[in-house]
């Protein structure tokens, strides 16, 4: 149960390099400028009394070092991996048109139901990371900070807010972006999404 002092932030990692693709499980760094995203977005008040993050090290990296300057531990579940893509995974849709152009187009209209040939189903995704999710939010340690990734992201706000999962591709989450989920009358609601750190 949710009480007063519940909080819970979710960040998206910064701009990776490699540039804009289905970058899935690939494990590609953070660019410097996806760095400075990353410190701007969680700015200078950090309530959180634990993170938790992707092993992913565009998240990974970013949660140990956060930590560090709080003088925490961030702990890393690979519940909380992007979703796989499969043999897509690391290319760009231009590649993907070129070679599978009818495959790419099913896609883009439903990217929930038309999978990539060997990419992982949407179902078992979100069952794992809403599972990971639940797990590290029922401590009662304090604010939780999670650093994970676009579909991570998009899979708990669907969540939170009572969203048919197959809908949550809907939801656009840029570099870094912010969502904080707070329950200031014992229920949980959103009161931040943005790639700017909240008001206090």
């Amino acid at each position: 149960m949710d009480t007063p002092d519940t909080l819970i932030d979710l960040i998206r990692h910064g701009e990776p390099e490699g540039g804009k693709k289905y970058r899935g499980q690939t494990d590609d760094p953070l660019t410097e400028r996806g760095w400075q995203q990353m410190w701007t977005a969680v700015g200078g008040h950090r309530p959180w009394r634990r993170i938790v993050s992707s092993p992913l090290s565009r998240c990974a990296a970013f949660a140990h070092a956060l930590a560090g300057e709080m003088g925490l531990e961030a702990a890393t579940d690979p519940r909380l991996m992007e979703v796989g893509y499969g043999p897509w995974s690391g290319r760009t849709t231009d590649e993907i048109r070129a070679e599978e152009p009818d495959a790419m187009a099913a896609f883009l209209r439903d990217p929930w139901s038309n999978r990539p040939v060997g990419a992982e189903d949407m179902e078992r995704f979100t069952a794992r990371v809403l599972a990971a999710y639940e797990e590290h939010r029922s401590g009662d340690d304090g604010p939780l900070l999670i650093v994970a990734h676009a579909g991570v992201l998009r899979t708990v706000i669907a969540h939170n807010l009572g969203m048919p999962l197959e809908n949550l591709f809907h939801l656009q989450i840029p570099y870094a972006g912010r969502a904080r989920f707070h329950a200031p009358d014992g229920r949980l609601r959103l009161t931040h999404l943005a790639a700017r750190p909240p008001e206090r």
